[in-house]
């Protein structure tokens, strides 16, 4: 079986669309949203019809992320003006259905020896971001699940740790299989697929293969230009959609 992961899609249809096309042409067999559909693009009804779609039909896991429960209400306490404006924004765009998907989804899923969550294992729901070992030995050390996939900090990034040893950082590349030595728990941040943060505009997502043991970071190139034009055209901060173009 191997399994796609996605986060941080945030309102980009052109992104979303882009991944999901790759993971028809590589066969996979689930799919797994860690969070984060909306806020920031210009496509939220889209892309929550989309993921809804998919775990009718597809039997998708589907997480809620921080962007997700600040639509719901229109509570944008804790956010920069950009993300508030966004926020406001997509709650108005929802309907009640697509209200009452976001506000049916979990903070964290486990499935078999994985963990799936937004953020930061040891709190779901507080959104602490992983930005380094000792935040990465926090959320390993609040599980007893091997693998751990989250998103949120809309950077990739790979954490490892031994029994009764400190977290390890190994800076993943694109396209290259990791071994998941068995033996280790793994934390792997999946960077984000619509607004992606570490100098790469291409959508950030990755693929685990559970017979082989192994996960592949993905890059997958989209049309930055129209997702960035909905943005203009929708009123959005502006820097909403430049930063589509620089991956920052």
């Amino acid at each position: 079986m191997r399994i796609g992961f996605l986060s941080d899609i945030h309102g980009n249809r052109e992104a979303l669309d882009a991944c999901l096309a790759q993971a028809r042409r590589l066969g996979l067999d689930r799919l797994v949203f860690l969070g984060d559909l909306v806020g920031y693009g210009a496509d939220p009804v889209y892309v929550v019809d989309r993921v809804a779609e998919l775990q009718e039909t597809k039997g998708a896991i589907v997480l809620l992320g921080n962007h997700d429960a600040a639509a719901i209400a229109g509570d944008t306490v804790g956010m920069n003006d950009y993300a508030r404006d966004a926020i406001l924004w997509t709650h108005g765009e929802l309907d009640a259905a697509q209200i009452a998907f976001l506000r049916g989804l979990k903070t964290s899923v486990e499935d078999d020896d994985r963990l799936y969550v937004h953020a930061d294992a040891t709190a779901p729901d507080q959104w602490r971001y992983i930005t380094d070992v000792a935040e990465a030995e926090r959320s390993l050390r609040a599980t007893d699940r091997r693998l751990s996939f989250c998103g949120h900090v809309h950077r990739p990034a790979l954490y490892h740790m031994a029994s009764q040893k400190p977290a390890i950082a190994f800076k993943p590349q694109a396209g290259t299989p990791i071994p998941l030595i068995g033996h280790r728990q793994w934390l792997l941040v999946q960077g984000a697929v619509g607004q992606p943060r570490d100098e790469n505009p291409a959508a950030s997502w990755g693929v685990l293969d559970v017979e082989t043991n192994e996960f592949t970071f993905q890059r997958t190139s989209y049309d930055i230009e129209t997702a960035a034009g909905k943005i203009h055209a929708a009123h959005l901060p502006q820097i909403l959609a430049a930063r589509l173009y620089i991956g920052r």
